[in-house]
């Protein structure tokens, strides 16, 4: 291994040698205590410690780096105090996760490092809302991001470094070469040679950088680093190295060829340094030995602390109060006097853009929404008003353009991503259910996210244009979920989903976008979360449902003189139960319309909930109309008696007469 120390002074190349040799040290001292049954599990990265020590060091303190499971150098160079490396590891509250979460899943803004979840390939779009943050701000700042060269297969690396490419982000995407994932060769992931190769594909500058060099990394990446703050630009960096020990320690790597680890034995990091180090006579054995004594003390000493601290405990109020951003910030401004009768999908634009004039840092991203305005045309003309900064087309990529919004959020912007259907969020669903959901929960980190979600059938939109897949959402802890029946309402709750620091799934029925009108005030207005409203008061049944089924009961209780209640929901999650039970109590009948299939709808719960608190008041079951398990067709007569509005008179009058 060839090390070239020109334009570095001795006292530099032993800073980068600590820097390596801190992390080897932690390492041996965990998997120490890994047998011990100390630390529950170690992913290790003896071997590449040069890549994210070199890299970490290149980056300013105020700029954003987003690791992985191996790559404890970031946390050590970045000087976070041991004991508290070690709490997170032993699931202690000193760590960053009060215990929610184990090694390297948690982020930490204090330290400006934004940890991984499991599922790998959404820390490079999270980095993308990073550096987009970074170009609106005009701050002339760079963003790292690592990921392993098995994670190259997930669509979110080809999302991501797309979309890097075609918004000219400042990205350094950081790639380490190991050879394996998990016990899969690279050759079983890829058929190029290099994942360099993959740069001229996304129109980007690609190097190959040997990994196991602290020289070479720092070197290049300084250089690389300096160059994307002056020019804002993505840079693939293919770093050749190789995983010494199992993708973690229980799978152990007995599928590695002898010859292969022997191999990489002799391209050891850190002994390769060393070696050249005492070479050009800048460190003794002497000097080695008290450096080592210095870390194995401080490892030592902070191992102490977090061995001494507490095993975490909880009570089910704090663990419930932590799901969600706290909302009391939230804006109470009411409606004005002044109105103007406008259609539902009128509504929604005017309060997008309203809260796009209230709040300078909220970004709106999705497909065709610029010059075009969105296939609803909802936001038309708002690139006019606003710039392409602040409304920007994307391509079509939702599940990179959600974890974007993610990392917007995470350096103080708010976003709001038009689906274009609301069935097409399922190439989004990870980053929804498993980043934004849980961020709050996992490391305190709010998701300013509004993810805008047209849906519905009555419009012949066939099996994909159709769905009202809210029954996803409303199971997930972390998330909001709002679904409005008029313009008053749909504008109301968006500018309170846009307010709200947590994520809000925001359902739009297309069937009412052009066919519902309503006086709707034109100042800015919000409207609480969690709060039904009783759009019809009577004695004998309450009818419970949202969205399209709210006007299906309207016509029904107005053609046929219905006596009950009708309870517009308005907002899923949360859901106002109160009004329910008071409802189900006075009428001692109940009946739950919903637009999705009947099976593991909202509908089940709401029933369940009803039999556990009101089961004294009922008189009859409690009845659930929804419509046939099947797929939407496309079809009219199909599509009309797929959806349960022909049979809700049926099922209403068995009811009643039970």
């Amino acid at each position: 291994m060839v090390f070239n120390r020109q334009g570095y002074s001795d006292e530099e190349l032993i800073a980068l040698y600590k820097l390596i040799l801190k992390p080897r040290l932690i390492e041996e001292k965990m998997l120490i205590l890994l047998r011990q049954g100390k630390i529950s599990k170690w992913f290790s990265g003896i071997g590449q410690e040069a890549i994210p020590a070199g890299v970490t060091k290149c980056l300013n303190s105020d700029e954003f780096i987003l690791p992985m499971h191996r790559n404890l150098g970031v946390f050590t160079t970045r000087n976070i105090p041991l004991h508290r490396l070690f709490s997170q590891w032993q699931g202690k509250k000193g760590g960053f996760t009060k215990g929610r979460d184990r090694s390297f899943h948690f982020g930490t803004k204090e330290y400006n490092i934004i940890g991984m979840i499991s599922h790998l390939g959404p820390q490079l779009g999270i980095a993308n809302g990073i550096a987009l943050s970074y170009k609106l701000k005009k701050e002339a700042k760079v963003t790292a991001v690592f990921c392993g060269d098995g994670s190259t297969s997930e669509g979110d690396f080809h999302e991501a470094l797309n979309v890097a490419s075609v918004w000219n982000l400042p990205v350094l995407f950081c790639i380490e070469s190991n050879e394996y994932g998990l016990s899969t060769p690279s050759s079983q992931q890829f058929n190029c040679k290099n994942i360099a190769d993959k740069g001229i594909g996304y129109g980007m500058e690609s190097y190959i950088i040997d990994g196991n060099n602290i020289l070479e990394v720092h070197k290049k990446v300084n250089e690389l680093a300096k160059s994307v703050r002056k020019n804002p630009r993505p840079i693939l960096l293919d770093f050749k190295t190789f995983r010494m020990r199992g993708h973690e320690e229980a799978s152990g790597n007995k599928y590695v060829p002898h010859d292969l680890l022997e191999k990489w034995v002799l391209k050891d990091p850190i002994e390769n340094y060393q070696a050249f180090l005492r070479a050009e006579n800048i460190l003794t054995e002497e000097q080695e030995v008290i450096y080592k004594h210095e870390i194995v003390e401080e490892i030592s000493k902070n191992l102490k602390i977090a061995f001494a601290e507490k095993e975490t405990t909880s009570t089910i109020e704090e663990e419930l109060k932590d799901v969600y951003a706290p909302s009391n910030h939230v804006n109470k401004d009411k409606p004005s006097n002044s109105v103007d009768n406008i259609r539902f999908v009128d509504a929604i634009s005017k309060g997008l853009k309203q809260s796009m004039e209230r709040f300078p840092n909220l970004v709106i991203m999705g497909q065709d929404i610029a010059e075009y305005g969105g296939v609803f045309k909802i936001t038309k003309g708002f690139l006019e008003q606003f710039g392409a900064e602040r409304v920007r087309n994307t391509p079509i990529c939702e599940s990179s353009i959600i974890e974007s919004a993610y990392g917007l959020s995470i350096n103080g912007f708010k976003s709001v991503v038009e689906l274009q259907f609301s069935d097409f969020v399922t190439s989004g669903f990870n980053p929804i259910i498993n980043l934004l959901a849980k961020s709050f929960y996992r490391w305190a980190q709010n998701a300013d996210v509004v993810l805008r979600m047209p849906c519905g059938a009555g419009v012949g939109s066939g099996p994909f244009h159709s769905q009202t897949n809210e029954a996803w959402f409303t199971k997930t802890p972390g998330l909001k979920v709002v679904y409005p029946a008029f313009p008053f309402d749909a504008k109301g709750l968006l500018a309170t989903a846009i307010e709200d620091p947590n994520p809000v799934l925001f359902f739009e029925h297309k069937a009412l976008y052009r066919s519902i009108y309503q006086d709707v005030p034109t100042n800015y207005y919000t409207i609480p979360f969690g709060k039904a409203i009783v759009l019809n008061e009577g004695n004998e049944v309450s009818i419970i449902t949202f969205g399209a089924g709210v006007h299906w009961a309207l016509d029904e209780i107005k053609n046929n003189k219905i006596n009950a209640d009708l309870i517009d929901l308005r907002t899923l999650q949360p859901l106002d139960t109160e009004t329910i039970y008071n409802s189900v109590k006075k009428t001692g009948k109940a009946l739950i319309l919903q637009e999705d299939t009947l099976f593991g709808g909202i509908a089940s719960d709401i029933s369940a909930l009803i039999n556990e608190h009101c089961f004294k008041y009922l008189d009859a079951p409690v009845k659930r109309v929804a419509s046939i398990e099947t797929p939407i067709p496309f079809a009219k007569k199909l599509e009309e008696q797929f959806l349960p509005k022909n049979k809700l008179h049926k099922e209403l009058n068995d009811l009643l007469n039970y």
